[in-house]
């Protein structure tokens, strides 16, 4: 069974001359010698090195306490979560898993052995509680794919304990560069190893800077992609909001697609994002179902005891638990499918040959602008057919339809900012707070829709319907205000933004 840790450590080029002393340091009160430990290390990929392009490292390590295999996953610069597997001969099914996006059909290789001689050093505080661990290690590098090569070379490497604070990390940095220790240019042994023995250096294909309203374009598409895979593993490890921003990265590539069609030919990327939009769906099954149970809880909470009728609360955390593990075994089957990684396939060959149309040569300033001001003329369309329907069950259809297009046109003005600046962000700006008014709306009609449903289990069980009824009441009012709001935030947008 895989486990995972949080990994804050930095790394540093040793000339050899040891470990400078670290007493004193932020609270260090002792520096503790815990011997030599010899670590082996095999690092798989695929033959094109698809996880080292993506700073991903996949090894099985012998030696030292978490002998095993090991995937860190890349989290912010210096901070890595690492998932740890039993040691075994071959890759465990959920480690292969979370790489599953990368990898797709491709074969994982051994790619570097990495042999480390570690010399480490706890530092504690003075109740000897572990501030950080340092080590000093002699690394011995062979290139098992590709030609072959060797290197080595030495490095000191500081660890953050468990829960410590990063800023101790900087304390620890200010005495090293004082002792002449200078940051590592490599941020992992991997990335320095596939350098030094004949492999390609992680970030040398940097893209130039976008030019064209075609460069633009494919520049916020690629980044997109990039999104969607790398919030697959924490989908999988059903991390907190993993789902929300998967789903965002989806919509948003879609969104690029079906706004700039004079851009990329349309008959060419139609497919892709209907596919995109299935996808959407099905991380939405989960996402949706989480805000609402959070919304209705939050709810509930507000309301006196006295108001609280049976055993409302325990039903709709029963409710929102059942949902939550449901929907999440769903998704997850839903990024194994053949379908899933067949997008991912369709998507790599679009940015790898896109099909440009001739106004992806123009002047973004043109052939942008004119694509976003399209989208807002659908926007200001549908939002007038909402606020002139009545009340009632056409008018949530209405203001929902709204709600999707504002939102379509806030990603097409998130895409459009490098090439338009101040304008593109305020109408970016606008549609955020419309999309968020609109989604208020939005939530109202499901949770009114999801109070009948557990109001009836309710009674069907005996226990009142009181609260259920309360708290719809309170929902159709949230919706009301909406209503109420909207036009005035919709003038507000119309005379403010201008593209």
């Amino acid at each position: 069974m895989a486990d995972a840790k949080r990994e804050i450590e930095r790394k540093y080029e040793s000339d050899d001359s040891g470990l400078p002393d670290l007493t004193g340091v932020g609270g260090v009160a002792d520096v503790l010698d815990k011997g030599l430990v010899e670590l082996d290390a095999t690092y798989y990929d695929t033959a094109d090195e698809r996880l080292a392009a993506a700073a991903l490292t996949l090894r099985r390590r012998t030696g030292g306490s978490d002998a095993g295999w090991h995937l860190k996953l890349p989290v912010a610069p210096g901070v890595r979560d690492e998932i740890r597997a039993p040691l075994s001969d071959t890759i465990p099914d959920e480690i292969a898993a979370l790489v599953r996006s990368r990898v797709r059909c491709a074969e994982l290789v051994p790619l570097v052995r990495l042999r480390s001689a570690r010399d480490v050093r706890h530092l504690v505080d003075a109740d000897g509680a572990l501030l950080a661990e340092a080590s000093v290690d002699t690394v011995t590098a062979e290139r098992l794919s590709g030609g072959g090569g060797t290197a080595q070379w030495t490095e000191i490497e500081v660890e953050l304990a468990d829960d410590g604070d990063p800023a101790f990390l900087d304390k620890v940095e200010k005495r090293l560069r004082k002792a002449g220790v200078r940051p590592s240019k490599s941020p992992s042994k991997l990335a320095r190893a596939l350098e030094q023995t004949g492999g390609r250096r992680p970030g040398s294909g940097r893209r130039a800077k976008p030019v064209t309203a075609g460069d633009h374009v494919l520049a916020y598409a690629r980044e997109q992609r990039e999104a969607i895979l790398g919030h697959d593993p924490g989908v999988r490890r059903d991390v907190p909001d993993s789902v929300h921003q998967m789903r965002v990265a989806t919509r948003r590539m879609r969104s690029t697609l079906r706004t700039f069609g004079t851009v990329l030919d349309r008959a060419v990327t139609d497919p892709i994002a209907a596919e995109l939009k299935w996808l959407a769906g099905e991380l939405g099954v989960g996402r949706d179902q989480e805000v609402l149970a959070e919304r209705l809880i939050t709810l509930l909470e507000t309301l006196p005891p006295a108001l609280v009728s049976g055993p409302v609360h325990k039903r709709l955390t029963t409710w929102a638990a059942a949902k939550h593990n449901s929907a999440l075994g769903h998704v997850v089957a839903i990024l194994d499918s053949a379908r899933y990684l067949a997008l991912l396939d369709a998507l790599d060959t679009l940015l790898a040959d896109p099909p440009l149309r001739k106004k992806a040569a123009g002047k973004p300033e043109k052939v942008i602008a004119a694509a976003v001001r399209k989208d807002l003329v659908k926007v200001s369309r549908l939002v007038t057919e909402a606020l002139d329907e009545s009340p009632g069950e056409a008018r949530d259809t209405a203001i929902h339809e709204a709600r999707k297009k504002a939102k379509r046109t806030r990603y097409a003005g998130e895409a459009a900012i490098p090439a338009l600046g101040g304008p593109a962000r305020s109408l970016a700006k606008s549609m955020k707070s419309l999309t968020s008014l609109l989604g208020e709306h939005q939530d109202s009609v499901m949770a009114r829709h999801t109070l009948r449903e557990l109001s009836a289990l309710a009674h069907a069980a005996g226990e009142s319907a009181f609260t259920y009824g309360l708290l719809y009441g309170r929902e159709e009012a949230a919706a009301a205000e909406v209503e109420e709001e909207l036009p005035g935030l919709w003038r507000k947008i119309e005379t403010g933004v201008s593209v």
